[in-house]
């Protein structure tokens, strides 16, 4: 076995480990979850009769499905997992698809968004952000050149996105919408995409979302209602105001743990969509500042992986951290802006601590491969510093023993000599490969201008 062998089986037999930071507020979150969830439940359980700790028992059975999951993801190699991308596109298609079939869609107040599994429903739409943000990262990796530089390479995704738009709309499912097709934008920009030429659809989409939004008798029942809730504090405007209520009794240290009085069927949707004023009341402005103190860590971490991804030429997972980070960081948004009233009301959890068992599910999918990320990127950054620890030693060692005249170096013009460009070796070319240098790919500029 040759000197290149005996070192590639050195770099495979390294390790990697996942990030602290990231892993910490991901079990703080989860953690909080089943505390809230426990304690905003109890009310809506009894009232239809299935026991006070109904709602806890499953959101900690989907839990533990979600950490299984995650743990799978955790364990797959990115590369593999990107071979599939068409595979994964398609399938949100067919998702998307499947509450319309005859048995197996579940309708639920004129809504069409779930399939039945037998034990439970599951929301397809969840499953769909996972599979379509792996495909566009996967697609702003085969075409990243093209993506800056055509518009035919942008609109694609665009394009795609819309399509399954659409599909939500007829379901309808107008949040998921929204974030889905942000969620696009914010990827492209972070994939490199022309910022002039990624505003005319822009300027051309907000307006028909707007007329999508106010065309509709119940959705423009909700703006109208979020802009003045006590206008009709018992109609339109009551999920608001009880929920504005429970914010406002929590005032700086909570009413303490279980002792809110909004959860008890006066606020609807408490352990789900309006969870986060139920944690309001009773863990007061420390506790909200803590909650979106771990939302700004993961989301953060998120980002800044993809930075040091795409900086090491890993791009896949690293757009893969930014679309997971873009996705946990407006659906948190907006679901904490819609308890605090300055969004309209939408269906949207508050990732990892609402219950739902889709919503669960799938964030931990969506998690485990942001762990992953930080697995690899940690793997390849002490595999680089391998072969440097290698490179300098083999310098040393063919060192001549007498030291000879070095060349004079030419003088720069503030003074200093500089040195002359080393040669290429072979461990500088294993090196670079680690990199992913080599290529003759142009780097995206987050969103340029040129």
């Amino acid at each position: 076995m040759n000197d290149l062998s005996h070192q590639a089986t050195r770099l495979e037999a390294i390790g990697g480990r996942y990030d602290p930071w990231l892993g910490g507020a991901v079990l703080g979150l989860a953690c909080l979850g089943v505390v809230m969830v426990a304690s905003a439940s109890i009310a809506v359980g009894e009232s239809l009769g299935a026991g006070p700790f109904h709602y806890l028992v499953r959101h900690v059975f989907f839990l533990a499905v979600g950490i299984g999951l995650a743990l799978l993801a955790m364990r797959s190699e990115l590369k593999t997992v990107e071979k599939y991308n068409r595979v994964l596109l398609l399938g949100s298609m067919v998702l998307l698809v499947l509450p319309w079939l005859p048995g197996l869609g579940v309708s639920v107040n004129g809504a069409r968004r779930w399939i039945n599994l037998g034990v439970s429903r599951f929301q397809v739409v969840e499953a769909v952000k996972v599979l379509y943000i792996v495909w566009l990262a996967s697609y702003l990796v085969r075409f990243s050149d093209e993506v800056n530089a055509t518009w035919m390479a942008m609109l694609k995704p665009l394009g795609v996105a819309v399509v399954l738009v659409v599909m939500l709309l007829l379901q309808p499912d107008f949040g998921s919408a929204t974030l889905l097709l942000a969620i696009t934008a914010g990827m492209l920009v972070l994939g490199g995409v022309n910022l002039p030429r990624m505003s005319l659809p822009v300027v051309l989409g907000l307006p028909l979302l707007t007329a999508v939004a106010i065309f509709e008798p119940y959705r423009l029942r909700r703006i109208t209602s979020f802009l003045d809730p006590w206008a009709d504090q018992l109609g339109s405007g009551y999920q608001l105001s009880n929920a504005l209520m429970a914010v406002g009794r929590g005032e700086w240290f909570g009413v303490g743990l279980g002792a809110s009085v909004q959860k008890l069927n006066y606020l609807p949707e408490a352990h789900t969509d309006f969870i986060f004023s139920v944690l309001a009341e009773e863990l007061g402005f420390i506790g909200v500042c803590a909650v979106v103190g771990l939302y700004v860590l993961l989301v953060g971490r998120a980002l800044y992986l993809g930075l040091k991804c795409v900086e090491m030429r890993r791009h896949f997972p690293g757009y893969v951290a930014f679309g997971v980070g873009l996705w946990i960081g407006m659906q948190s948004f907006v679901s904490i802006g819609v308890n605090l009233g300055v969004l309209p009301t939408k269906g949207l959890t508050l990732p990892l601590v609402s219950s739902g068992g889709s919503s669960v599910m799938m964030t931990c999918v969506a998690l485990g491969l942001l762990l992953r990320v930080s697995y690899e990127l940690d793997r390849a950054e002490r595999q680089v510093a391998r072969l440097r620890r290698d490179a300098g030693a083999d310098a040393d060692a063919d060192a001549p023993a007498v030291d000879k005249p070095a060349a004079v170096a030419p003088i720069s013009a503030g003074g200093y000599r500089q040195a002359p460009a080393p040669a290429p070796t072979r461990r500088t070319a294993l090196a670079a490969a680690a990199h992913g240098r080599g290529t003759s790919r142009v780097e995206p500029t987050f969103g340029g201008f040129a």
